[in-house]
C-alpha cells in the first residue's frame, strides 16, 4: 500500500492519486461506423495527400509548393490509414456522379483526435479491439458486419472484428462500402481526474466535398 511517491520503487503501471489509490493508464478507443450511400450505393473511398514540390517556373519568386495527389483505394488493404504520418485529406466519392465542372460529388472525413495504437500484436487486449491497429478502414457493405469488436465484445476471440473481415481484401472501388474511423487518446491519470475525471473533449466532421454547386448557404434568409 502506497502513501507518498518516494514510496513508490517499481513499475506500478499508473499514478498515485491520493493514499492507497493509483489510476491505471489506459487508452480510450471509439469507433465509428460510417455507411456512406454519397448520391448511390456504388462509391469509392479517396485518400489525397498533400505533398511538397520544388517549383519549376523560373519567374516565380516561390522556391516550393504543395500539391494534391489523389489515390482512389481499389481494395480493402488499400486503405488501411495510419493517421499523423502525414497530411492528406479523406473522402468517400461517387465516381459515376459529377458536378457541372466535373468534380466528383463526395463527402470528406476531417478526424480529431489522432492516437495510435501502441501494444504490440499478440497481447490479449489485441484479439478484441483489433479496430485500434488503424485510425481509419474501409471495407466492403456486408450486413452481417456491424461492430468493429464483434458482437460480445467482452468475449471475442478476435475472430469475427473487423481486422478479421478486412483480410478478405474484397474490391472497394465503385462498390457500396463502409468507413470506419477509430477516435482515441492515451491517458495517463493526473490528481485532477480523482474522484471525478473531468470531461474530456474530442471529435471530427463530415463534410460535403463538391457535392453541392455551390455554397448551398448563398440565398438563405437570415431571420433576426
Amino acid at each position: 500500500m502506497y502513501t507518498h511517491m518516494n514510496q513508490i520503487k517499481e513499475e506500478v503501471y499508473g499514478t498515485l492519486l491520493t493514499e492507497n489509490t493509483l489510476g491505471t493508464h489506459h487508452d480510450h478507443f471509439l469507433n465509428f461506423h460510417f455507411d456512406f450511400d454519397v448520391d448511390g450505393h456504388d462509391n469509392s473511398f479517396v485518400e489525397s495527400k498533400l505533398l511538397a514540390k520544388s517549383a519549376s517556373d523560373k519567374r516565380s519568386p516561390r522556391k516550393n509548393y504543395w500539391t494534391v495527389v489523389p489515390k482512389t483505394a481499389k481494395t480493402e488493404s488499400d486503405a488501411r490509414i495510419h493517421l499523423g504520418s502525414g497530411a492528406a485529406e479523406l473522402s468517400v466519392v461517387n465516381p459515376n456522379k459529377k458536378t457541372k465542372i466535373g468534380n466528383q460529388v463526395g463527402y470528406r472525413l476531417l478526424p480529431g483526435t489522432v492516437a495510435n495504437n501502441i501494444i504490440p500484436d499478440g497481447d490479449y487486449p489485441e484479439f478484441r479491439c483489433g479496430f485500434n491497429k488503424y485510425n481509419v478502414w474501409v471495407t466492403r457493405y456486408n450486413k452481417s458486419e456491424k461492430w468493429a469488436g464483434g458482437v460480445y465484445t467482452d468475449q471475442s476471440r478476435g475472430v469475427d472484428n473487423l481486422a478479421t473481415w478486412s483480410l478478405r481484401n474484397r474490391e472497394i472501388e465503385n462498390k457500396d462500402i463502409v468507413v470506419w474511423y477509430t477516435l482515441g487518446f492515451h491517458h495517463v491519470p493526473s490528481q485532477e481526474d480523482f474522484p471525478i475525471m473531468p470531461t474530456v473533449i474530442s471529435g471530427f466532421e463530415i463534410k460535403p466535398t463538391n457535392f453541392f454547386e455551390h455554397n448551398p448557404t448563398l440565398g438563405l434568409k437570415i431571420h433576426g
